[in-house]
């Protein structure tokens, strides 16, 4: 690689091959190293008679010039021992350059010379410090291209010449190189193209190495071109573009003016073909400079030549290997003749060049205007020509080129670089064009090349889809990569390889710059609310993306409303300007510029429509015409150049008319701008009317009789304001029109057009008038936009490309696209393109189709397809999961058919607490339930003793063992293998576990589609299979619902539904029914402690466990207590409602008489009412009246009735502790309405105890008594309102006597022993309860009932007959508790005579009863003497209190009225 010259700080090497045989003699040594080589020329030179010895008439001996300097030379180098950085390097270079220049030397001689001044070049004897070093190396340049010798054999000729071009680019690379001049460096690379040239007739070495040093030339010289100053700050610089817009260099200074002149050597063209391209090349370039005009430009320009090297001859050179480009045009050889008719050596060649020229000079070409102008137009002209070559190798080169050129200088060559991808690129890649299978392989070897780089597409896009006046060049080369990847009935070929390559590049490239952002939004598709002139647009800064993104995303907004405005106008014109007056594309109102502007830059309007309408009669026409003529730009344009460019953007009319009025304007703009030589406007009218005609004339097939110059000429006299104009300038539009035809009916409708001379000077025009280039760095910013357009056609044809390659690379590489295409799907959120994605893989796994499980297997182990596609859908689902919708159908279908087959592994779906549950029940001696998927029995009617929780499911590979099998071949077990292997790395489990960081709508999505896939199997069979897919579908569901806790409500609606379905239409117990039950009961359980706004749904759910057929409830009741009690020991503080309580109490109650779950869910009540922490108001009546049915069972042993009662008694102090608490904390009002409720529930307590006092069972019956007195004698901690006292003596103790009666009297003591035991504590019971509440009471109106009431049992009971006799203890302890209950009246004062006639009824009453029951009583509580003594205090008590004879009323009568 060339080294970089710096012209300030001095020479660097040049080329760093040459650096290690450049070793400086010392100051001494190099006397000696020139006295040598002295030696070896005059030692070849006397090998010649002739240069031996001279005689003259007076026989003194004399010696040839030539010798006699060099043996001078030889005396005085010893003599500069210490003074050489003094001589002047002319003085010891001369002889040998004399010797060079001689045209009396042979070729020995001659090679000899300038293998001595090799040496001194190469050693840097000459260096930037060497004395008048400029002028020496200027010295050795003429001599050595002005060498002169005699050929005496071909082969010492080649070896002359090739030892010039080695001293030639010596010169080049010395560090002296900086002192030739401009002439200098043009005579060397003149001198080594004319060996090119020579060489083509001598042997292979030398033709080889001429082209290798031509090479390396202008590497040299191009490698200077990034230090040398801008023109800016450069004078000459600026000298030297001002002379070249005028002016070439003189004809003595150009290349291939001269050709190396020596005794014997002629340059012969030999018949070889490229000779002749060369030798025109050379008579080509010296025509054009004898052209020039212009005394003083031509001086400037010798001056400028003489000047140290820099731009003007890198313009020289540049210039003239383009004009090697050139020969073929004017040889009329076209580049689609066959490749046989011209040699494409000379092409080649050029094309190598300049190739080199742009890699050395890179981006420093922008900095020089001449240079780039070169590039802009007259290369790439060239390009284009040769871009559609027959040649392989020239494509190839010029696609380097143009790769080169876009990396370097894409900023300044926007049109030029989309005219050649769209006239070149994209015309040979597609077949039907004509181009040979090979054209289209390099052209898309490069297409995909370009696409490669990071940053092509993102420009491509930005620059030209979205601008209006440019094609879509990115959608198009999408479009053309999508469609050469299809293999169209035929197997796959290197170009469908090749364009799938370019799709995939594109896709992973734009999947890399997502990696650490997410792509910028599309831009606003809003209408906007009020016209806008789109054609004004601009951008506030081309290189700021903060302000270049918002303006191209609009702009190709716009673009699109105007394509769809374009097709309204094409249909009809009228309706398709109000179509975009409606898009805000026009303006309401109609004026002449919008339209004007709409036609100028508005591709893909039919322009035949444009040429009607600017050349119709209508004054609005006329002025849109006006306007429409006034955005060209004719400045510095020829005639005809500029009306190629009119009549390039419509047709021109047919009517004569028409034409007339097209042409007036576009002769007035012209003249406008362009008034040199045309005196008035009529001028350009007639001399574009003449060549219009001469057009017409020259390219018509009908004319036989072709117009000449002169008549041309003659045809235009007098035109010009009366006079004539230059001959010159008509014989130059006369043969400019002849060469190129004006293209009277443009192209349209051809997406990519062949280049033209009149479409390229469009493209010119258009260059001078586009906006900047945008730069683009590698962040996504506009590849939302972009995968909106690729996303379709490069799926699609990556599909078909992977259904129809079988080379695993090729299959990789899809897989590679596809992951990547997720992934932006991902960033960009289109779901809709990741669900077809998945979609076409899923097809792609195989897994769709029914297969055995044999079949199954030896397919992933022998498809690589299917293995590859099963791994990249669920790559996609685990990474990418949050944009999946309805492509959760297609990767749950793989999920099923893997797990009907049974190749999942197990624990696929287990949550992540289940680990832990797993090992505690294994720990507490729980079986676990096995795998699903690998027992196919009957479900068994009978209880589990495992419900089979989430996460157990099918081992690997199960097969039925029933019946004997063969051994497996070694393929099967490498198949088996390979399966195994496949499914563990594809995680499947991780989709469901890590559904957790799922968004909402994928969320929600996946659920519905396993819902729907589960729905789908249960309505299509009823097989076991079917069964099992079922239960699968069920545990995933579960598995999603415990991972998402913190989003359940998102899901439950639908996961609750789906179970009750299964619930409510099962009959029959099955593994499907048990796993929705026990998983609703799971996820209860989970889900409680967090989601307290959930918590009624959730234990509502629980209900449909009661819903459940008697036989399925039956079957699993035991394992539902079990999971109930989890649920209540682990959640019982979160559950707080009554709605909630009522539906786990009422599990609990239907356990009460189940034999084998009533165990469990006693446990569950008594672990509620126990420890009165999860005993709430709530729950209170809901568990009494659960313990009451417990105690009732009698499918327990006595000892959990008794519990039972005991958990009754004991909850009486949850309701004393209630009562205390109200009192102290709430309000009067609120304390009131709770002191209500706990009556209410002491109310229900009793009741319940009640019942159970009516047990057949003695020992429950008697405890139950118990129970009630013990829950009556907690009231006085409670303060119930009096009105449950009442209520409790009527509807429990009253009722309870009277059952207890009925009952005694009704059954025989074999049903109720004892029976009269119980008749007394019941009496007990009742006469302890009237004592309680006897203060509280008396007072009240309903008390005389009450105690009517207890006399009246106590009479019934005394009245009793027990098998015909009467109870002994009854009738002991009832006169006994009257006379007790007497007593305590007595001393309250509550049962107390008085004397009044008639007013003692309560008195009366009472012993009315008593005596009924027992006589004597009344005596031994009331003694007479005691009962008259009352009597007369109450007569003095009234007297002393009532002197005026007002009446008093005794207490014990008060207490009657109440």
């Amino acid at each position: 690689m060339m080294g970089h010259v710096n012209m300030e700080s001095g020479s660097n090497a040049i080329c760093k091959g040459f650096e290690h045989c450049r070793v400086k003699p010392s100051r001494s040594g190099l006397a000696f190293m020139i006295n040598s080589e002295i030696g070896a020329v005059l030692a070849v030179m006397r090998r010649n008679v002739r240069w031996g010895v001279r005689y003259v008439a007076d026989d003194d001996q004399l010696e040839h010039y030539l010798i006699h300097s060099l043996k001078e030379l030889r005396k005085q180098i010893f003599l500069w021992q210490n003074q050489w950085h003094t001589i002047d390097p002319a003085v010891f270079l001369q002889p040998f350059l004399d010797v060079i220049q001689s045209d009396e030397t042979g070729a020995p001689i001659t090679g000899v010379a300038l293998s001595s001044v090799y040496k001194i070049l190469t050693l840097d004897v000459l260096d930037l410090d060497t004395v008048n070093v400029g002028a020496a190396m200027q010295l050795i340049v003429d001599a050595v291209t002005s060498c002169r010798f005699e050929v005496t054999d071909p082969a010492s000729e080649e070896v002359v010449l090739m030892k010039i071009l080695q001293v030639l680019l010596a010169c080049m690379k010395s560090k002296a190189a900086v002192k030739l001049s401009n002439q200098h460096v043009c005579n060397i690379v003149n001198t080594c193209f004319h060996i090119v040239h020579q060489a083509s007739t001598k042997g292979e070495l030398l033709q080889r190495i001429a082209r290798h040093t031509m090479h390396e030339l202008v590497r040299c010289v191009f490698s200077h071109l990034p230090d040398i100053d801008s023109p800016e700050n450069s004078l000459l610089n600026r000298s030297w573009v001002a002379a070249g817009e005028k002016v070439g260099v003189e004809k003595d200074l150009a290349f291939g003016d001269r050709l190396l002149e020596n005794g014997n050597v002629s340059v012969e063209n030999g018949g070889q073909s490229s000779n002749e391209c060369m030798s025109k090349a050379s008579e080509m370039d010296a025509n054009k400079v004898e052209s020039s005009s212009g005394a003083e430009a031509a001086q400037n320009g010798k001056k400028i030549m003489l000047e140290p090297f820099g731009v003007p001859c890198m313009v020289e050179i540049f210039h003239f290997l383009c004009s090697l480009l050139n020969v073929i045009e004017n040889m009329g050889v076209g580049p689609r003749s066959n490749p046989i008719a011209y040699d494409e050596d000379v092409p080649l060649f050029a094309l190598g060049l300049i190739n080199s020229a742009i890699e050395l000079g890179g981006s420093s070409f922008r900095k020089h205007p001449t240079l780039l102008a070169l590039i802009q137009d007259e290369l790439f002209r060239n390009l284009m020509q040769f871009g559609l070559s027959m040649s392989p190798l020239i494509l190839s080169t010029v696609c380097s080129i143009v790769l080169n050129l876009y990396h370097h200088l894409r900023t300044e060559l926007k049109a030029q670089l989309e005219a050649f991808f769209s006239c070149v690129f994209l015309r040979i890649a597609q077949s039907k064009h004509g181009s040979s299978y090979q054209q289209q392989e390099v052209a898309m070897e490069a297409l995909v090349d370009i696409c490669r780089q990071q940053t092509f597409m993102t420009e491509i896009y930005a620059n030209f889809d979205c601008d209006i006046t440019s094609c879509n060049l990115f959608e198009d080369l999408v479009n053309l990569l999508s469609k050469s990847a299809f293999p169209v009935n035929g197997p796959l070929s290197a170009m469908h390889v090749l364009a799938l390559d370019g799709m995939i590049s594109m896709v992973q490239g734009m999947a890399e710059r997502m990696n650490n952002e997410l792509p910028a939004s599309e831009g606003s598709s809003v209408d906007p609310e009020e016209y806008n002139s789109f054609w004004s647009l601009k951008c506030e800064d081309y290189g700021d993306p903060n302000y270049w993104v918002p303006f191209v995303c609009k702009m190709k907004y716009i673009k699109r409303r105007l394509m769809v405005g374009a097709d309204h106008f094409n249909r009809d014109s009228k309706k398709g300007l109000e179509y975009l007056q409606g898009m805000h594309l026009l303006p309401d109102k109609l004026d002449p510029q919008s339209v004007a502007f709409f036609f100028r830059y508005t591709t893909g309007l039919d322009k035949n429509l444009i040429g009607d309408f600017l050349g119709n009669h209508d004054e609005f026409c006329i002025q849109v015409l006006q306007e429409f003529a006034g955005t060209f730009n004719f400045h510095g344009m020829n005639l005809d150049t500029a009306l190629r460019l009119f009549l390039g953007t419509f047709r021109l009319p047919g009517e004569s008319q028409k034409i007339q009025r097209v042409l007036e304007a576009f002769a007035e703009r012209y003249y406008e701008q362009s008034p040199d030589i045309l005196t008035n406007r009529d001028a350009a009218l007639l001399l574009s009317y003449s060549l219009i005609l001469l057009n017409t004339d020259q390219h018509n097939v009908q004319v036989k009789k072709k117009m000449t110059e002169e008549d041309f000429i003659r045809n235009n006299r007098h035109i010009n304001g009366g006079k004539d104009l230059p001959r010159e300038y008509l014989s130059e539009l006369y043969h400019s029109i002849c060469d190129n035809e004006i293209l009277m009916i443009p192209e349209q409708g051809v997406n990519f057009p062949a280049m033209t001379s009149s479409r390229w000077i469009n493209v010119m025009h258009k260059s001078k008038e586009t906006t900047p280039f945008i730069m683009c760095n590698s962040t996504a910013l506009l590849d939302h936009d972009m995968f909106a357009i690729l996303s379709g056609p490069t799926i699609a044809a990556m599909s078909v490309v992977f259904d129809q390659a079988e080379q695993e690379g090729i299959l990789q590489r899809c897989i590679n696209g596809f992951l990547a295409f997720a992934k932006i799907s991902t960033c960009c959120h289109f779901g809709d393109v990741l669900d077809d994605l998945v979609l076409s893989l899923c097809k792609f796994t195989t897994l769709l189709t029914p297969l055995s499980l044999e079949e199954a297997i030896l397919a992933f182990g022998d498809d690589t397809k299917a293995r590859m596609a099963m791994t990249a859908v669920f790559t996609i689902a685990n990474r990418y999961g949050d944009y999946i919708h309805s492509g959760w159908k297609n990767i749950l279908d793989c999920v099923l058919s893997l797990h009907k087959l049974g190749l999942l592994p197990a624990c696929l779906a287990r949550d992540a607490a289940d680990d832990m549950e797993l090992s505690s029940d294994v720990e507490q001696g729980k079986p676990t339930t096995g795998s699903l998927s690998t027992s196919h029995v009957t479900p068994v009617t009978t209880p589990r003793k495992s419900s089979g929780l989430i996460g157990r499911f099918s081992q690997l590979l199960s097969f039925d063992i029933e019946e004997p099998k063969l051994q497996p071949s070694e393929e099967e077990i490498a198949a088996k293998l390979r399966t195994r292997e496949i499914i563990q790395n594809c995680h499947i489990d991780s989709i469901f576990t890590e559904s957790k960081f799922l968004q909402a709508d994928s969320l929600m999505e996946l659920v519905k589609a396993l819902i729907l896939a589960s729905g789908r199997l249960r309505k299509g069979s009823s097989s076991m299979e079917d069964e099992d897919t079922g239960v699968f579908c069920l545990e995933l569901l579960i598995a999603i619902a415990l991972n998402n806790r913190d989003r359940i409500i998102l899901i439950w609606q639908g996961i609750y539904e789906h179970i009750a379905s299964i619930v409510q239409s099962t009959v029959m117990p099955c593994k499907l029914v048990e796993k929705a039950v026990f998983g609703l009961l799971r996820i209860c359980q989970r889900l409680l402690p967090y989601k307290e706004n959930l918590t009624e749904d959730l234990l509502k759910s629980l209900q449909l466990i009661l819903k459940l057929d008697a036989r399925v409830a039956d079957a699993y009741c035991e394992h539902i207590t079990q999971e109930v009690m989890r649920l209540v020991k682990a959640n019982a503080t979160h559950i707080r409602s009554h709605a909630g309580w009522r539906t786990i109490i009422s599990l609990l109650s239907i356990t009460a008489r189940h034999p084998e779950a009533s165990e469990a869910g006693f446990e569950v009540l008594a672990f509620i009412m126990s420890d009165r922490v999860h005993l709430l108001p709530s729950n209170y009546i809901l568990c009494v009246d659960a313990a009451r049915q417990f105690a009732e069972s009698r499918v327990g042993e006595i000892d959990r009735s008794v519990s039972a009662l005991d958990l009754m008694g004991g909850s009486v102090d949850c309701l004393v502790r209630w009562s205390t608490e109200t009192k102290n904390t709430a309000g009067e009002e609120a304390a009131m309405k709770l002191s209500q409720d706990i009556g209410e529930m002491w109310l229900r307590l009793v009741q319940g105890l009640k019942k159970v006092c009516l047990d057949q069972r003695e020992e429950v019956r008697n405890h139950a008594v118990l129970v009630l007195q013990r829950s009556l004698a907690a009231v006085d901690g409670m303060h119930l309102p009096n009105a449950l006292w009442f209520q409790c003596f009527d509807m429990v103790i009253f009722k309870l006597l009277d059952d207890l009666l009925e009952i005694a009297q009704a059954n025989s003591p074999k049903d109720y022993r004892n029976i009269d035991g119980t008749l007394v504590l019941a009496m007990k019971v009742m006469s302890k309860a009237f004592l309680q509440s006897l203060q509280d009471l008396f007072q009240q109106p309903s008390f005389c009932k009450l105690w009517l009431g207890v006399l009246n049992h106590m009479e019934g009971y005394m009245k009793l007959r027990l098998r015909g006799k009467r109870s002994e203890k009854i009738h002991e302890l009832v006169p006994e508790l009257l006379k007790n209950n007497l007593l305590v009246m007595k001393t309250a004062g509550i049962l107390w005579p008085i004397d009044d006639i008639g007013g003692d009824r309560f008195w009366q009453l009472t012993w009315l009863h008593v005596n009924q029951i027992a006589p004597s009583l009344q005596s031994e509580v009331f003694p007479d003497h005691e009962v008259e003594q009352i009597k007369a205090k109450n007569i003095e008590t009234r007297e002393i209190l009532a002197p005026d004879g007002s009446d008093v009323i005794p207490s014990h009568e008060n207490a009657e009225s109440r």
